[in-house]
């Protein structure tokens, strides 16, 4: 029997979620250090997960998920035909300082591979979404972008303090990205800056090291639109460990691979 899917339910879900980021108390919430430099866990990144779980199993009991964080909800089993890629507050250190720029990110997969993704900035109430071959959209309005180059656009990138290694061609390579592009920026949410190439905010996004989760939902927005996702050196990205990430229009994404692999970057982390 073929299960029909409610994205509808879905997208209220994730918005939903929103409201306990917006009405956090940051003043008294518990943070837990994880491993690495300035990773951590709010109560919050906990609650928020756990609140998409309980609630996306109601919706489609049979899917697995694959969260950020441990929770006693969490069953990763990515044998089962649908899984749910979460990322409860996708931009943590962000939130824990009143930033105002995080995003909850939930892709859903079959077989193995993206079939939607819902990326929401509560702050701005801002909800990017996509349905495999049904396009892509920012609070219901469709979105097909621009195949810009460098040249004409911002470059968005990822630099997370526990995920250090070879920073230097990172370093190297945005210096490069800056002198030819029209100007840079590095939000902390990979999740929005990714579905920000889909609406022409930004022509790339780059990171050396991000989580299935951090990338996923993104990832099935940014394609609707146009654009391409691969790892920094080529090939697909992963859904079952990290990988680089290498976003943006067709012509950036073409020119920053090569000025990568000019620094130096041949390989994953």
């Amino acid at each position: 029997m073929r299960i029909v899917i409610d994205f509808k339910a879905i997208e209220k879900c994730v918005k939903e979620a929103g409201q306990i980021v917006l009405a956090a108390n940051l003043e008294n919430a518990s943070v837990e250090k994880k491993t690495g430099d300035a990773n951590f866990c709010t109560e919050y990144d906990v609650k928020v997960q756990k609140f998409l779980i309980d609630e996306l199993s109601k919706i489609l009991p049979e899917a697995s998920f694959f969260g950020e964080e441990e929770t006693s909800n969490n069953i990763k089993d990515l044998s089962r035909e649908y899984t749910f890629y979460i990322d409860p507050i996708d931009g943590t250190t962000n939130f824990m300082f009143g930033y105002n720029h995080s995003s909850i990110s939930v892709g859903l997969a079959r077989n193995g591979k993206m079939i939607a993704g819902f990326v929401y900035n509560p702050y701005v109430d801002e909800m990017y979404k996509a349905v495999r071959n049904e396009g892509a959209f920012v609070n219901d309005k469709p979105l097909k972008m621009e195949n810009k180059a460098v040249s004409e656009g911002i470059i968005a990138f990822g630099c997370a303090r526990y995920n250090e290694s070879k920073v230097d061609i990172l370093f190297s390579t945005v210096k490069e990205l800056f002198l030819k592009s029209l100007s840079i920026r590095s939000g902390g949410s990979a999740a929005i800056d990714i579905s920000r190439i889909a609406k022409g905010a930004n022509v790339i996004y780059i990171e050396l090291k991000l989580q299935p989760y951090d990338y996923a939902a993104a990832s099935v927005i940014l394609e609707e639109a146009g654009g391409v996702i691969t790892r920094i050196g080529g090939g697909e990205i992963s859904l079952t460990e990290p990988c680089s990430i290498l976003a943006g229009t067709k012509k950036a994404h073409e020119e920053v691979m090569k000025i990568a692999k000019e620094k130096g970057y041949n390989s994953e982390f």
